[in-house]
């Protein structure tokens, strides 16, 4: 099995996460919504997980405060494992 790579996009509420899959929507960038995983936190939430390779429109999105977020997160599946970092800007 070949590793996957991902990032996800948390936010500090589900009225965010919506606003935030409207965005991704209008920017024409790819995503879907998923259940935040466990490893970012243990409350109750929606995220948005999308390629990698739209990092750089997610950061500015994030930049030109389109988007409310919590964070963002590189999410990495192996085989056997799932690791998850924060991204540091």
């Amino acid at each position: 099995m070949k590793t996957e790579e991902y990032g996800i996009v948390t936010f500090n509420s589900t009225h965010h996460a919506i606003s935030g899959e409207k965005i991704f929507k209008e920017k024409q960038i790819p995503f879907k919504t998923i259940p935040t995983p466990r490893e970012i936190t243990l409350s109750c939430g929606l995220s948005i997980l999308f390629s990698l390779e739209d990092i750089q429109k997610v950061k500015e999105l994030k930049d030109k405060n389109e988007l409310s977020i919590k964070g963002i997160y590189k999410y990495i599946i192996n085989e056997n494992t799932k690791e998850i970092s924060e991204f540091e800007w």
